[in-house]
C-alpha cells in the first residue's frame, strides 16, 4: 500500500474561526468612539444578553477566562475541604480546587461517555466534602440526574465545567440550567470564542451579584468593597470579537458537521478504532470528533498513531493524556493511585481528537482519513 501524500501546511486539531476583519473592526470603532475598554461596557452588556438568550442561561456573567470563572464559581459557593472531580480532563479543572485551597478527590469515569462515574461518587464523600466538580467531556453531557441526587442527598454543590459544550442540551433542556454554576470556556479553540474568555451561568440572582463583585475586587461602589476579589472582566475588545462571532456561528457548526459526516462515514467501521457517540437527545456542541484506538486489537496502539500521523503533518491530540492524577502536583493524593481509576487510565491510553474546525474540506477529510488508515496499516477505503 503506498502512502498517501502529506498536507503541505499542518493541519492541527483546531483552528480558530474569525468573522470577516471588517465586521471586528466595526464594533472596534465604537469601542473607540466611547473610549470604553473594559468594566461592563456596551459590549459586554450586548454579548452578555446575547449569549445568555442563545445558551438558555437565566444569569450569566462573563469573564476574561473560563479558569477565573471556575476560581469565581468556587469563592461564590463557599467551597471548602474536598471536592469530589474527574482526572480525565484539563488541568484547570483540578487546579481551581488547589487555587481555592480545596484538595481535589479524583473519581473514576464512565467507560462509554468518559464523564465521572456517579457510582464512583458517593464512595469518596467526606465529612470534608463540599461539592462536584463535573465536567461534560467533549461535549457529552454528564449523568446530571444522577449527580444532582447525590448532591441532594448529601448537601452538596455541583459545578459542571461545560468547556467543550457550547450549546449543548438535554432532551432539548440547555447544559446550562443543571447544577448550582456552569462555566463556558470562549478560548481561542473554542467553537464560539472572544481569543480568551468565558461565563458562569447561575439560576441564583443571589449568587449571579456575589459573583459579579468578586470578578470586580469585591467593589461594591464608589467607597465600599464588600469581599475579597479578584479582577476576572471580559474587555470590551473580547465581547466585540464575540458578538461579531456569534452572527457566523451557525455556518462554522454547518461546516463542522460536513466533516464530521465524512469522519463517521469513513471510520465508522474500522476494526480496532471506534467513534465516539453521542447520546440521541443529546444536543452536539459540535467541539470535538474523537476516535478511541485499541478495542479490537489493532496493529498499533493509540500513541504510535498519533505519533506517525505527524508523518503527514497532521497534528492530531491525545486528550487527555497524561491524566491529571498523574501530574506531580496531585500523584501524591490517594485518589490519584491508578488503582482508584482504571477506566481513565484505559481512555487515556485510547483517545484521539482529530482535526476537526469548519475550514477543512471534504478533500481535507478524506485526506485525514487516508493518512489514519495507512498508519493503522488498513487499507483505505
Amino acid at each position: 500500500m503506498r502512502p498517501p501524500p502529506p498536507f503541505e501546511q499542518p493541519i492541527y486539531v483546531t483552528k480558530p474561526f474569525l468573522p470577516p476583519l471588517p465586521e471586528y473592526m466595526a464594533r472596534l470603532e465604537s469601542v473607540w468612539a466611547s473610549g470604553w475598554l473594559a468594566n461592563n461596557g456596551q459590549q459586554h452588556q450586548a454579548l452578555e444578553r446575547a449569549l445568555s438568550a442563545y445558551l438558555g442561561a437565566p444569569l450569566l456573567s462573563l469573564f476574561n477566562n473560563g479558569t477565573i470563572a471556575l476560581i469565581v464559581a468556587c469563592q461564590a459557593l463557599r467551597l471548602s475541604g474536598e471536592v469530589i472531580t474527574t482526572p480525565f480532563t484539563f488541568p484547570a479543572t483540578p487546579h481551581v480546587l488547589s487555587w481555592n485551597n480545596i484538595a481535589p478527590v479524583f473519581a473514576d469515569i464512565d467507560p462509554v461517555t468518559l464523564n465521572i462515574d456517579p457510582s464512583g461518587i458517593e464512595a469518596k464523600i467526606t465529612a470534608r466534602t463540599s461539592a462536584i466538580l463535573a465536567v461534560h467531556v467533549y461535549g457529552v453531557p454528564c449523568d446530571v440526574e444522577a449527580i444532582q441526587d447525590i448532591a441532594r442527598f448529601y448537601g452538596l454543590k455541583v459545578i459542571y465545567d461545560a468547556a467543550h459544550a457550547f450549546g449543548a442540551a438535554i432532551d432539548g433542556q440547555p447544559i446550562s440550567t443543571f447544577g448550582d454554576a456552569t462555566m463556558f470556556s470562549f478560548h481561542a479553540t473554542k467553537l464560539f470564542h472572544t481569543a480568551e474568555g468565558g461565563a458562569l451561568a447561575v439560576g441564583d440572582p443571589a449568587l449571579k451579584h456575589r459573583i459579579d463583585l468578586l470578578k470586580n475586587f469585591g467593589i461594591k461602589n464608589e467607597s465600599e468593597v464588600a469581599m475579597p476579589g479578584i479582577n476576572g472582566k471580559m474587555s470590551e475588545l473580547q465581547a466585540a470579537l464575540g458578538l461579531a462571532m456569534l452572527d457566523y456561528l451557525e455556518e462554522e457548526l454547518s461546516a463542522r458537521r460536513r466533516v464530521a459526516a465524512v469522519y463517521t462515514a469513513r471510520l465508522a467501521d474500522v476494526p480496532g478504532l471506534s467513534l465516539m457517540a453521542m447520546p440521541a437527545a443529546v444536543k452536539n456542541s459540535q467541539q470535538y470528533f474523537i476516535v478511541r484506538i485499541g478495542a479490537g486489537g489493532p496493529a498499533k496502539n493509540r500513541d504510535q498513531v498519533h505519533a506517525e500521523l505527524k508523518d503527514f503533518n497532521i497534528f492530531a491530540r491525545r486528550y487527555f493524556y497524561p491524566l491529571c492524577s498523574e501530574y506531580s502536583c496531585y500523584r501524591q493524593l490517594p485518589s490519584a493511585s491508578p488503582v482508584n481509576l482504571p477506566t481513565a487510565h484505559w481512555a487515556a491510553a485510547e483517545v484521539l481528537a482529530l482535526p476537526f474546525y469548519g475550514a477543512l474540506s471534504d478533500d481535507d477529510a478524506h485526506r485525514i482519513c487516508d493518512a489514519l488508515l495507512y498508519v493503522m496499516e488498513l487499507s483505505p477505503s
